[in-house]
């Protein structure tokens, strides 16, 4: 997961890791996460939304398939329909980026951190470089978003105990 986030979020491990150390508010207010999505090419995403909406409905099903069963997670989206939609809601500014961390609080962390490389891979196939690395680093900068938060709210969780 990591390398997911240095190599699509073109972050060194030292900024990557102060990130995953803030708090979920911190990181949407920090200039260099700022800077990572006033940086993702929205007329681009947009534009190829077809092509991202084609990768999904593809790759997604059998992505689903492995979070069953090899995460084991029970609350699994039965179409594609789900992540294509949040991705453009995103990308449309339709959805805030804490809805979308309410929407994935149930996955267990380890679970979300393990999924996110895969996840991020959907789009290797793309044969357009360009809009492979787009779609890439906008997947992974959500992914973040989850990460912080799923780490915030585990941390809570240890201080409660």
């Amino acid at each position: 997961m990591l390398n997911t986030f240095t190599e699509h979020l073109n972050l060194s491990q030292t900024d990557l890791e102060k990130m995953l150390s803030l708090r979920l508010q911190e990181l949407l207010k920090t200039p260099d996460f700022k800077e990572k999505l006033d940086s993702l090419n929205i007329g681009l995403l947009q534009k190829t939304l077809p092509t991202a909406a084609a990768v999904l409905a593809n790759e997604l099903p059998p992505f689903y398939n492995w979070l069953k069963n090899e995460l084991g997670l029970k609350r699994v989206p039965d179409s594609p329909d789900h992540t294509t939609k949040w991705v453009v809601n995103f990308l449309k500014q339709e959805e805030s980026l804490t809805r979308l961390v309410e929407l994935h609080r149930p996955v267990p962390r380890p679970a979300l951190e393990a999924s996110i490389p895969r996840l991020v891979g959907l789009f290797d196939g793309v044969e357009d470089a360009q809009v492979r690395q787009e779609w890439q680093q906008a997947i992974a900068a959500l992914c973040l978003v989850l990460v912080v938060a799923a780490r915030e709210e585990a941390q809570s969780r240890l201080v409660a105990v």
